[in-house]
Formats: C-alpha cells, sequence, structure tokens
C-alpha cells in the first residue's frame, strides 16, 4: 500500500521522459487565489523554504512536486551500512531539466524557480503552462504528487497581460478538469467562505464534492470572537474529504527565519489552547493535513490503478500499430534489401495495373479516376472533339469552284470531275488528325497522373525509391507516346490516301444527285406556290373598289385572279419560246461543236422542247447552254474573222516597246469576287454536289476514326505500358549497387518513428511497474 505513491512517481518519471501527458495519473492539485496561503502550506508540508515570494503573482508556472520520503523503510539497498543503521543522507531537490544537478541548499532551489520561470514566462508576471518538475528527497517528508498552480487573480497589475484572469483560471481548469486529480481548495479564514475563488472552481468540476478537499489557512487572523468551526466540522459547506485548519508562519516569522520546528510547537499549541478548535484539535494542523494528504492520495491511486492499467494496455496497442505503420528498419539491412525492394516495386506495379482496371481497394466514390477517366477521354472528350469538326469547314463556295475549274485544265466539264472531289475531301479529314493527337494526350496525362498516386505508406519511407519508381514509368510511357502518336497519324494518311467512293455507306453521284434534284423540285414547287399566291394577292387587290359586287358573288374575284394568271403564264410561256428559237438561230451560226450539241440534246420541237427542263438534262448540257462555253464561237461570229481571234490567243508579253498588255494586267489583278461574282444554276448545284459528298464521306471517315483511335490507343499505351512496368521497373532498379540509395529513408519519418518507439518502451515499462505493483 505504501509503494502506491512511489509507483505513481515511477510512471510520471517515465512520461516525464517523452513529455507525454496521455495517461491521467492521480496527484493533488493545489488551487488557492492569490496570497491564500498556497505556499506556505507547501513550505510547511515539505518543510524547507524553497518556493519564490514577493508581491502579486509570484507562481507563475505549474510546479509539479514529488516528495520522496528517505526513511529506512523506503530506501534503496544502497543507502543502508552493513550494520543496518542508515546513511545520514541530507535532504536534497533534483529537477528534472537538470537531470545530473543535485541541490542540497533550498536556497538555491528558490533562485532556479525564479530563473527557470523568467525563462520560459518571462519578465513580465505572464504565465506559462509549461511545468516545472522538482523532486525533493527528505527523511521528514511524506510520499506525495503535488501540483502548485498560479494564484486565480482578478485585477493585472503592473506589466501583467489584461486577461492574465482568463488565463490563470483556463491553466486551473486544465488540472483539475481530469478526474485522476484530487483537488486541494486553499482558503484564508479571515474571508468570508461565500468569496473562495478555490472552492468556486472546484464546484464547476466536482458538483458533488468527491474529490475535493478544503484546506482552511489563516485562522490566527480571524478577529475576535469569530471562528471557522462550522466549517471545520463540515456543517456550513459539506465536503466528502472534509476541511482542515492550519496555522502558517506569519511574515514576520519568515523574515526573521523562524525554524520549521517551532512553527509545528506554535501551530499544535494554537489548536490545544484555542476555546472553539480544542475539541478538533487532533483533526487540524499541517502534520495531520500531511498524513491525510497522504492517505487519500494512496486511495486514489488504488481505485484508479486498473483504469490506468486498462488505458496503458490500449495506448500500447495503438502505439504498436503505428510503430509498425512506419516500417521495421531492421528489414532494411544488408541481408533484406533485395527482398524489400522486390516487393515494393511489385506492389508499386501491382497498385498501377489495378488503377486502370478498376480494382483497386482505394478507389474514390466522390470523382472518376484511372481506368475510367481513359474511358471518359475516349467516349466523351474525344467523341465530343470529333462531332464539333464541321465536314466543310474553312471551304468555302469559291474553293470549290476553284478545285472544279483547276482539275479540269483548259477543257470544259460535262461532268462534276472526281479529281475535285479527292482534292477538297482529304484536306477535310486533316482536321481529324488534332482531336485524335490530343485524345493520345489526354491518355497519357491520366496514365502519368495513375503512375504519380501509386504507392502507399511503405513508399513513403523511401523518397528517392518512390521518385525513382516514377521517373522509370514516366520514362516508358513517354516512350509509348511517340509510336502511338505516329501511329494515329498514320492513321489520318491512310484515310486520306486512298478515297474509296465504292464504300457501302458513301451516298455516291447517284444518291447524291437525286437528293439535290428532289431538293431542285421541292423548291421550284416552293417558288410556283409563292409565285401563285402572289398573283392571287394581286389579282384581289385589283378588284378591291367593288365591294359591292364582291359581297353579292363573292367567287368573282377569285375566277378573275386564275384568269389573270392564265395569262400570266402563256405570257411567260410565249417568252421561252422565244429564247429557245434564238437559242436555235445561234446554235445553227455556232460551228460544228454546237451542232453536235443540238443534236445530242434534240430538236427545239422535240420531246424536250417543253417548258420544263429536268435537272439531269440541265446538268450535263440541255436545250440551254452554259453561259461559259459559247464565248469564244459569239467572239468569232461577231469579229467575222477566225483569223484575229487567234491574234488575239497569242498574247504575247512584251510588244516592241517593252510595255506589258493590258490583257496580262487585268488578269494579274483580277480578284475573287470578280471571278466568282455570278454563279448561274449548273455552278450552284456542282457547289452543292461536291458538299453533299464531301460530308457524306467525312462522316463515314469520321466513325472509323473515332472506332480506331482508342484502340490504337489502349493497344500501344495503355495495354503495353500495364504490361510492360513490372518488368521494366525490375530491370532498371534492382540492382545492388542502387540499393543503398533507394532505401535511404526519409528524416522526417525517422524522426516520427524514433518517437513513436521511445513512446511504445514508455508504455511498456510503466505497464511492467503497475503489474509489479498489482
Amino acid at each position: 500500500m505504501n509503494d502506491l505513491i512511489p509507483l505513481v512517481n515511477k510512471l510520471q518519471d517515465v512520461f516525464n521522459t517523452i513529455g507525454s501527458d496521455q495517461i491521467d495519473l492521480p496527484q493533488i492539485v493545489v488551487v488557492g487565489s492569490q496570497s491564500s496561503g498556497k505556499s506556505s502550506v507547501l513550505e510547511t508540508i515539505v518543510q524547507k523554504d524553497f518556493l519564490p515570494r514577493g508581491n502579486g503573482v509570484v507562481t507563475r508556472r505549474p510546479l509539479v512536486l514529488q516528495l520522496v520520503n528517505t526513511h529506512l523503510s523506503s530506501m534503496p539497498p544502497s543507502s543502508v551500512s552493513s550494520d543496518g543503521t542508515l546513511n545520514e543522507a541530507p535532504d536534497r531537490a533534483e529537477f528534472l531539466h537538470l537531470p545530473n544537478k543535485q541541490f542540497f541548499d533550498f536556497e538555491e532551489v528558490r533562485k532556479e524557480i525564479e530563473t527557470e520561470t523568467a525563462r520560459v514566462a518571462g519578465q513580465n508576471k505572464a504565465i506559462s503552462r509549461t511545468p516545472i518538475h522538482l523532486k525533493i528527497f527528505s527523511k521528514n517528508v511524506l510520499n506525495l504528487t503535488l501540483v502548485d498552480l498560479p494564484g486565480v487573480t482578478k485585477i493585472p497589475v503592473g506589466d501583467q497581460p489584461t486577461d492574465i484572469e482568463k488565463q490563470t483560471r483556463n491553466l486551473i481548469l486544465d488540472y483539475i478538469l481530469k478526474p485522476n486529480s484530487v483537488i486541494l481548495a486553499v482558503s484564508p479564514a479571515n474571508v468570508d467562505l461565500a468569496n473562495s475563488d478555490s472552492l468556486k472552481l472546484a464546484r464547476q468540476v466536482d458538483p458533488e464534492a468527491k474529490r475535493t478537499i478544503g484546506v482552511l489557512t489563516k485562522l490566527d487572523l480571524m478577529d475576535a470572537g469569530t471562528n471557522s468551526l462550522d466549517i471545520l466540522s463540515g456543517r456550513a459547506y459539506p465536503l466528502k474529504l472534509g476541511f482542515i485548519g492550519v496555522v502558517n508562519r506569519s511574515q514576520a516569522d519568515i523574515q526573521i527565519n523562524k525554524p520549521m520546528a517551532d512553527a509545528f510547537k506554535s501551530e499544535t499549541e494554537f489548536f490545544q489552547n484555542h476555546p472553539a478548535y480544542r475539541a478538533i484539535a487532533h483533526r487540524c494542523g499541517t502534520n495531520f493535513l500531511a498524513k491525510t494528504l497522504n492517505t487519500i492520495l494512496m486511495n486514489h491511486i488504488r481505485d484508479k490503478l486498473p483504469d490506468i492499467k486498462a488505458k496503458l494496455n490500449s495506448l500500447i496497442g495503438q502505439t504498436q500499430q503505428e510503430l509498425t505503420s512506419y516500417g521495421d528498419p531492421t528489414f532494411t539491412g544488408k541481408a533484406h534489401r533485395g527482398s524489400l525492394i522486390l516487393q515494393l516495386l511489385t506492389k508499386f506495379a501491382s497498385d498501377f495495373v489495378a488503377a486502370i482496371d478498376g480494382t483497386s481497394a482505394d478507389i474514390s466514390t466522390k470523382e472518376l479516376c484511372g481506368g475510367a477517366r481513359i474511358y471518359y477521354i475516349f467516349n466523351n472528350v474525344f467523341g465530343a472533339a470529333l462531332d464539333s469538326v464541321n465536314p466543310c469547314e474553312n471551304l468555302s463556295v469559291q474553293d470549290i469552284r476553284t478545285a472544279i475549274r483547276n482539275s479540269t485544265g483548259p477543257r470544259p466539264s460535262l461532268f462534276v470531275p472526281e479529281i475535285a472531289f479527292d482534292l477538297l475531301v482529304k484536306p477535310q479529314i486533316k482536321l481529324l488528325e488534332p482531336p485524335s493527337l490530343r485524345c493520345v494526350e489526354l491518355a497519357y496525362e491520366e496514365l502519368v497522373k495513375i503512375c504519380h498516386n501509386c504507392g502507399g505508406k511503405d513508399l513513403s519511407r523511401f523518397p528517392r525509391f518512390h521518385a525513382k519508381l516514377i521517373e522509370v514509368v514516366s520514362d516508358l510511357l513517354r516512350e509509348r507516346l511517340g509510336p502511338t502518336s505516329d501511329y494515329v497519324e498514320s492513321l489520318i494518311s491512310i484515310q486520306r490516301s486512298y478515297i474509296n467512293t465504292n464504300h457501302p455507306d458513301f451516298i455516291g453521284g447517284g444518291g447524291a444527285m437525286s437528293a439535290l434534284e428532289r431538293a431542285s423540285q421541292k423548291k421550284k414547287k416552293d417558288v410556283d406556290r409563292t409565285r401563285r399566291l402572289s398573283a392571287v394577292n394581286m389579282a384581289l387587290a385589283g378588284n378591291g373598289g367593288d365591294s359591292p359586287a364582291r359581297e353579292e358573288n363573292p367567287e368573282k374575284p377569285l375566277s378573275s385572279a386564275m384568269a389573270n394568271l392564265s395569262v400570266h403564264q402563256a405570257t411567260e410561256r410565249a417568252d421561252r419560246e422565244r429564247e429557245r428559237e434564238r437559242l436555235n438561230h445561234v446554235s445553227q451560226h455556232g460551228g460544228p461543236n454546237n451542232v453536235s450539241t443540238s443534236s445530242m440534246n434534240g430538236s427545239p420541237h422535240g420531246p424536250n422542247a417543253g417548258s420544263k427542263d429536268t435537272f439531269l438534262n440541265y446538268f450535263f448540257g440541255g436545250p440551254q447552254q452554259r453561259n461559259d462555253r459559247p464565248i469564244l464561237q459569239e467572239s468569232a461570229h461577231r469579229s467575222g474573222n477566225v483569223h484575229n481571234v487567234a491574234k488575239e490567243m497569242v498574247m504575247p508579253k512584251t510588244v516592241l516597246d517593252g510595255e506589258p498588255l493590258d490583257f496580262d494586267k487585268k488578269l494579274d489583278h483580277m480578284t475573287d469576287s470578280e471571278e466568282f461574282s455570278g454563279l448561274n444554276e449548273r455552278e450552284d448545284m456542282e457547289t452543292q454536289l461536291i458538299r453533299s459528298l464531301i460530308t457524306s464521306y467525312f462522316n463515314i471517315t469520321r466513325k472509323s476514326i473515332q472506332d480506331l483511335v482508342p484502340k490504337a490507343v489502349m493497344h500501344l499505351l495503355v495495354n503495353y505500358s500495364r504490361e510492360a512496368v513490372q518488368n521494366r521497373l525490375v530491370a532498371t532498379l534492382y540492382k545492388e549497387e542502387l540499393f543503398n540509395d533507394l532505401l535511404q529513408e526519409d528524416d522526417n519519418l525517422c524522426a516520427e518513428r524514433a518517437k513513436c518507439k521511445a513512446m511504445l518502451d514508455v508504455f511498456k515499462n510503466a505497464f511492467t511497474i503497475i503489474n509489479e505493483a498489482m
């Protein structure tokens, strides 16, 4: 039983080595207002003058005071002489921050407390939470563990912080909130107990007063005729552990250095001779207080020891698990380096493959990652990019007409030349190359991101090794990026190298012409309908003044309008007949070419001489000739001299005086707007036909590219990388000369592991101490 307090002191010493407060050890916390006599109570218990004194806040740091009794029964065997007598060792003190130094002069102890307080808390009377640990060895003390806290103050004095009261209260609450602490509430007897700050704070954390013991000081300074018997008897303010009255040395006794033995004698005489306290004198005084505190603390430790043991057991398991996560440094020895590197290589490669396949154990539920992002690139990003490409982008009517004319050379064309279609569709297919290459780049970037996210906590121990793994995989991906991009470019070049107009999905010339003819006929019908409606509206407008007639015969305006429409159509038919006769006259005087063309297209009075010309007859040269063909013939007919026409076609570059001809100047400065200022109906049809063919073939190519590019990326980049990653890592990094460099651990991690290991040793040592005591 008597070994419980030294046991806690040992545990406290063990935990102080690592600065850990995870275990709430039983201890007595001294709480009181400023100048309530706390320091005097402690000095009387220790029977030494060792605490700083003065005005204002003197105790500015928590003082953890361990009292160790050096009596024969509690001393180690080395302190006992051979004849069984006690080696007279003087009283001494030791500080935790000065482990190799002992103090035999307690005046030096006081100075060291002041110096250490000023070093941490400063000179401006501020307080600090960092405790001072002091251990005192004496044969005159009982085994106790006390914590002296700064006194509660109300108003900042001098250069104290303005929130000194708040700081002090928070510091006190941090200690007394711990359920394993016993609260020693010190209150002066010459102040009304209702104003006691120590009891007020104790009630906040211990409302049932189960772990609070009260101390009344300055009983000798009470007014004459008054006493605190009701308080000491527990009637005024009941506490489970009760109140104990003490009489400390006065300020005059301290100044004259009154011996502690005389102080004890004076205190005993006061209680025995006082008429109010005579009956309870045996339960008052500093000696009774020290014995009571010793008994309370031992009982408290005995009650809390099983909980402390269970807490230690839990902390050992948690710390052991944390230490395991940092890795075992013994496994990085020379005999195990090869197997460790091979194990980490395999783990990294497996994580890389699992992330691509979607079988990783750490799959995110918040965003797409790994292989799912590659699928998103193929299906959404790449598909949308291809769909956004216009088949006829940057292809104007002038570009189409220029391609058609350039592909026929000096000859006029009867049909739309196929060469023009080839010339125009190949640059359009080239438009599919940028989004295809971008798809390759996005897949490559995603693989690099997967690579950086691989490797768990095991690899975090070795930052150089992790960096090398990422570097090797990145090099592998970079090597595959070039061939993959080249192959995707070749896919576009393959599509451009041969234009397969026999593709089953290609609309073809016949299909395009049929579609255009249907569209043309529909357009003509719409125009005719519009004209008829216009004529009806004009007829109705012409008869607008005869309102009574309209009312008597409402169908008359409609019949009149139809009559006017018939006259209008007859007039148009007559105009077309006259125009056809004029063209026949021109063709009879225009030479053999026009005669043959006329015979090919039929007589003006044949079946095709009607008012309706079909698209095919017009497109391949019908009764009405193109405007660009009879230019030379009409010019020859008007000149009447073929020699003059030939002379004009010679077009010499210079004349005798060396000046350029006006025709050269006109040709050199001819603009597109002049060349294409007016497109006839045939040219418009040719342009629409080319656009239809380009769009049809481009859609076929786009669908093929949208299917082939993802396959190429998967085969040449993704699948190749996932299959070759482990072999590449082993071939590059599994070399004995690299082991030392690769297995260099992170300095911060080594420090964390050392700290964790030290903490584990402390917990195990404390657990062993408790087991031995129990």
